[in-house]
């Protein structure tokens, strides 16, 4: 097979710029006419077909990054700019990538559309959805497509990062700030005392914990976010008085069922953060207890058909989903319509299990 159409998913790293020139030359090496194409994968907060003002920061990084890599690969072409065709592409924007399996299908389905003869990924690439990604990811494209897949023998850089990260002034007086408010709204009373403890406290926990609280310096996108969990918070609030009642009315009326199930639920949340904060929701309301993540995969305790129905529903997944990507990012399937969702323990099997109790005499097997 000719190796003559390579697909090089990009991102920023520090070895990208080595994987342009491996790719260039191995296209120019092989027989036939070269062709090189460089697609950039979206991740889950850049990824909206309407690509909101929320995003037009990063769209234009993203447009910057695929111009610098198109003049990267014509100084690496030198005088054979005739014998290499390079194009670039964004995928995955119509979508959203939460795991190394969504984003080997979207670069699968490029490879198949554009008739590549080979995949060539960056060692250090990743395109942003929170995990360790180059192994998976070859894995998932040898399982999705025949192409053959190839990391590209650059020299990493050697990373030596600090044992105690620093932080910013921005950082520890917005964490300072976010503190003394919620320490006024816990008082109530605004009195002077309030006011001096409050200011104390927040300094204190803006200097000491701003370098874990935040990766980054606060942005106008972080602001975006506080407001829409403004906005969040009443919805939970109505969400536990909803479901408070629906177990209130189980526990009052013998003739409702109580039927405890363990369920499994795969949420379109990304990031450690959004991820937490879903299972903690789901904890917080009456009926359902978040037992274990991993990943994005969540498996939930339900005491009752109504809470479990409204998990499945995704009332709380999208509600999340709202306050870390946005409203257009509300209008994805539930996990019900997406089969992300199971149940681990069915009726038949707590039927078998009281058939054995009550066998030999009550005795249990």
């Amino acid at each position: 097979m000719s190796d003559s159409r390579l697909l090089v998913p990009v991102a920023t790293s520090s070895t990208l710029r080595q994987t342009v020139e491996y790719a260039v030359r191995t296209a120019l090496d092989s027989d036939g006419d070269g062709y090189v194409r460089f697609v950039y994968v979206h991740s889950p907060e850049v990824s909206d077909d309407r690509l909101s003002d929320e995003t037009e920061t990063d769209v234009e990084t993203i447009t910057g990054l695929l111009d610098r890599i198109t003049v990267w690969a014509e100084e690496d072409t030198g005088d054979h700019t005739g014998e290499l065709t390079v194009e670039t592409d964004q995928i995955g924007a119509d979508r959203y990538l939460f795991s190394p399996s969504d984003v080997g299908a979207a670069l699968a389905e490029a490879a198949a559309e554009n008739d590549i003869d080979r995949v060539v990924l960056d060692p250090e690439y990743d395109p942003g959805i929170g995990s360790p990604l180059l192994r998976p990811l070859e894995v998932e494209l040898t399982r999705l497509t025949d192409v053959p897949v190839e990391e590209a023998p650059v020299q990493r850089q050697v990373r030596r990062r600090p044992l105690v990260l620093r932080s910013t002034p921005l950082q520890a007086g917005t964490l300072a700030f976010v503190s003394f408010v919620f320490y006024q709204i816990l008082g109530g009373t605004f009195t002077a005392f309030d006011l001096v403890t409050g200011a104390v406290s927040a300094t204190i926990v803006g200097v000491s914990l701003a370098r874990i609280t935040f990766t980054h310096n606060p942005s106008t996108t972080s602001l975006r976010r506080l407001l829409r969990m403004v906005v969040y918070v009443p919805y939970l609030f109505a969400e536990i008085l909803k479901a408070n009642i629906q177990v209130a009315a189980v526990i009052l009326d013998p003739r409702l069922p109580i039927e405890p199930r363990l369920t499994r639920v795969n949420a379109a949340v990304w990031g450690s953060v959004p991820v937490t904060t879903l299972a903690n929701s789901i904890t917080l309301t009456p009926g359902t207890l978040t037992v274990r993540v991993e990943g994005r995969t969540l498996t939930v305790h339900t005491l009752v058909p109504g809470p479990r129905e409204g998990l499945f529903d995704g009332g709380l997944e999208s509600a999340v989903r709202f306050v870390f990507y946005g409203r257009s990012a509300m209008n994805m399937p539930s996990p019900r319509e997406r089969g992300d969702t199971e149940i681990l323990q069915s009726p038949d099997d707590e039927t078998a299990t009281a058939d054995t109790v009550e066998t030999d005499g009550g005795e249990q097997q």
